[in-house]
């Protein structure tokens, strides 16, 4: 039987690449929300219904796809970025791939994603990112809203930056800055019911792109359409793979 799932460990995080049953020699890399996770032997993506549609789809159409535990509730730490790029390179020594990768992010994961935009484009092929958080400092305000989701929140940042709760309750958080955009990238953002909203997230980033080679494109969508929003992914990665 053809292994269609290998989980490993890198340092401290688990880490688990999909198999394709006919590769095409592309890499799709996800970095996934807060309450995501990779386990020893499972993942979010492996249990959640539409996650595990879209893995499926992006595995029919030939990609190796990798997912990382990357910390869990980072909130787009340093040490996560640092992480990111640690398993991307260790990825390509073990794998025969395309040097460009996809970027598949969700949630906190595009504050990840955001930073390999900035630090490595020319590793980066395109970048899909779903209901994204882009900028922390406005989920930080919008946090302190809530006393009991704001200490937890607190918590989560003091661990994850390595400071004390204190210090987080000033600390420079990331905001969205403005930077010429070397890569595609494609936003799907649901407008109501996502704890990241577009009018904070999505649409300023849209809005500070200094031009470049490439335009940020925003969908927006009331409903889930899982299925529609897997296929326009799917058309979008391979939309951007005609230079190789």
């Amino acid at each position: 039987m053809k292994i269609t799932e290998r989980f490993f460990k890198v340092d401290s995080e688990w880490n688990v690449i999909h198999l394709p049953y006919q590769p095409n020699g592309f890499a799709v890399f996800i970095f996934g929300d807060r309450n995501h996770f990779v386990g020893e032997d499972s993942s979010f993506w492996l249990q959640h219904y539409d996650r595990k549609r879209l893995l499926a789809c992006l595995k029919n159409e030939g990609y190796t796809v990798v997912n990382s535990n990357l910390f869990g509730r980072h909130w787009g730490s340093e040490k996560a970025v640092e992480y990111a790029k640690q398993l991307i390179q260790y990825v390509f020594r073990q794998e025969i791939l395309n040097e460009k990768i996809h970027l598949l992010a969700e949630g906190i994961g595009a504050l990840v994603a955001d930073e390999l935009l900035r630090s490595i484009p020319d590793q980066i092929r395109s970048a899909a990112l779903l209901n994204p958080c882009l900028d922390l400092q406005a989920h930080h305000l919008s946090e302190k809203e809530n006393k009991f989701f704001y200490k937890q929140f607190m918590k989560e940042i003091s661990e994850s930056y390595g400071i004390s709760e204190r210090e987080a309750t000033n600390y420079p958080f990331k905001i969205i800055s403005p930077y010429h955009n070397l890569v595609p990238v494609h936003i799907w953002q649901k407008m109501s019911g996502s704890p990241y909203p577009y009018t904070r997230h999505a649409k300023p980033f849209e809005d500070r792109q200094l031009g470049g080679k490439y335009q940020v494109e925003l969908t927006l969508y009331l409903f889930d359409q899982s299925d529609r929003i897997s296929s326009a992914i799917v058309d979008f990665f391979k939309a951007h793979e005609k230079v190789l």
